[in-house]
């Protein structure tokens, strides 16, 4: 049997599942349907939202489905009728027994990270946060236990020093695509041999890729360089590192999208705020100083650091905390 025979049932919601999807479609397989999230209101007005998946899916006449609850005996009863071949998982919700099982050939997912490393949410982000050189994409067998199936393939890719969030999204969307494709022709003519994960050396300090939440995303200015400007790499341009600047009657959050690196000793406390009010704004942190480049006050525009200095005073009168 060759890929293209398989019938195929795609799940996913946001951007980072589009192209795995569009690869296939681009290559003539045959996605039966597509499970993505409900549409939510969102922005002004509160419009219904739909998600990136959903779109590209009605755009090319392939039908969509789109449960609240994925136990739902009408989801379930719908799903069926599609007589799927094989499931494929990429940036979607955590599966029950019965949806993960119910393709002859099981399900599959796209995990952004190379397992057994960084299982959970944010692997992309924590992976930068930590400070990692190294990263990559891995398919997997579905099993109950979240991200611990076996493994059928691994591609691996550098991590700049500079490099964000975003640039890291936007490599490994395209790698995972690749691989994807290179997956399900594997086994579709029984080429792959699955890899227990507990067979694989196991880092402990980068097993778990937790949700990242608002409390993850503030600067400890205590922290070293090297740390504050991997959280910020690691967060933006979302959800994007934040401190507040704090100043004799005022408290304003500000996001941190852009830093770059000056260790050197120095004798301020952590947060002291250094400006020419022209062209830098460096913060002291505990072994040197933190450039910031590219920031946002809360209710204003993203700006680089020049224009937003010509429109915020006294800069050396705030502090950072």
């Amino acid at each position: 049997m060759k890929g293209k025979d398989l019938r195929i049932i795609f799940m996913g919601t946001p951007e980072f599942a589009v192209a795995s999807l569009k690869v296939l479609v681009d290559n003539g397989y045959n996605v039966v349907a597509v499970v993505t999230a409900p549409d939510r209101p969102s922005g002004r007005g509160l419009q219904l939202h739909q998600s990136d998946v959903k779109k590209f899916a009605v755009s090319h006449n392939i039908p969509v489905l789109q449960p609240e609850k994925l136990k739902d005996e009408n989801f379930l009863t719908e799903l069926k009728l599609f007589e799927a071949d094989i499931q494929i998982i990429v940036a979607f919700r955590m599966l029950p027994e019965i949806v993960w099982k119910m393709p002859t050939m099981g399900t599959f997912n796209l995990h952004g990270s190379l397992l057994p490393n960084y299982r959970g949410a944010a692997p992309l982000n924590w992976a930068i946060i930590n400070g990692d050189h190294e990263t990559g994409v891995t398919t997997f067998l579905l099993k109950q236990e979240i991200d611990t199936g076996n493994i059928l393939f691994q591609e691996k890719i550098n991590i700049g020093s500079e490099e964000t969030i975003g640039d890291l999204h936007d490599k490994l969307m395209v790698t995972g695509a690749n691989l994807v494709l290179k997956t399900i022709e594997a086994l579709a003519i029984g080429e792959v041999t699955p890899i227990p994960q507990g067979e694989l050396a196991i880092d402990q300090a980068r097993l778990h890729a937790p949700k990242i939440f608002k409390e993850n995303c503030k600067v400890d200015w205590n922290s070293s360089v090297e740390k504050i400007h991997n959280l910020v790499r690691g967060l933006s341009p979302y959800p994007a590192a934040w401190t507040n600047l704090v100043g004799n009657d005022c408290e304003i959050a500000v996001k941190i999208f852009k830093t770059s690196k000056e260790q050197k000793p120095h004798s301020y406390d952590p947060g002291t705020i250094l400006s020419d009010n022209k062209s830098f704004f460096k913060i002291a942190c505990s072994d040197g100083f933190i450039n910031v480049l590219d920031l946002q006050l809360a209710g204003k525009k993203r700006l680089e650091i020049a224009p937003f200095l010509r429109g915020f005073a006294n800069a050396e009168s705030y502090i950072a905390k």
